[in-house]
């Protein structure tokens, strides 16, 4: 039977309510949704969207490696943005992130944001389940026009 198990760690900043940073339940990870906050001093990163995106990517990192996960064993991924026109910009630095195979995704464009931010972000992870190297899963991806990680294709 599996158990529910909280995951917190110092290296990203702490729940702002009644939650936890993460949730480890049987072979899985999910992540609470990450924002810009820095953790070393609680201030919120007010750069542009890429610095925003690249402040809540390491949150979610510190919290994955807190649970003895990685990045590359993110399976799902959900993206909460203030404003789609930041599409493209968030996107180069999701994909320093998560190289092909990328997990999959959802991105939304919300009407208002914890703090005001311009981005969260959430993830599920499968620890003992990374997508490692040259195994062919990304056979078959069709990039798109404006995106795409450019995999298989």
């Amino acid at each position: 039977m599996h158990t529910k198990r909280a995951i917190c760690t110092d290296k990203a900043p702490a729940a702002i309510g009644p939650y936890s940073q993460a949730i480890a339940f049987g072979p899985l990870i999910f992540t609470s949704g990450q924002i810009p906050i820095d953790p070393a001093g609680g201030t919120i990163v007010t750069g542009d969207i890429q610095e925003q995106t690249r402040r809540s990517l390491e949150n979610v990192k510190a919290i994955l490696e807190a649970a003895g996960a990685r990045l590359d064993q993110v399976v799902k991924t959900t993206v909460f943005v203030k404003d789609m026109n930041d599409f493209e910009k968030i996107n180069e630095v999701y994909a320093e992130y998560f190289p092909c195979p990328a997990p999959a995704r959802s991105l939304v464009q919300v009407a208002r944001l914890p703090r005001d931010v311009g981005v969260e972000i959430e993830v599920i992870a499968a620890p003992g389940h990374g997508h490692g190297h040259g195994h062919g899963h990304g056979q078959g991806h069709q990039g798109s026009a404006g995106g795409g990680c450019g995999c298989g294709g």
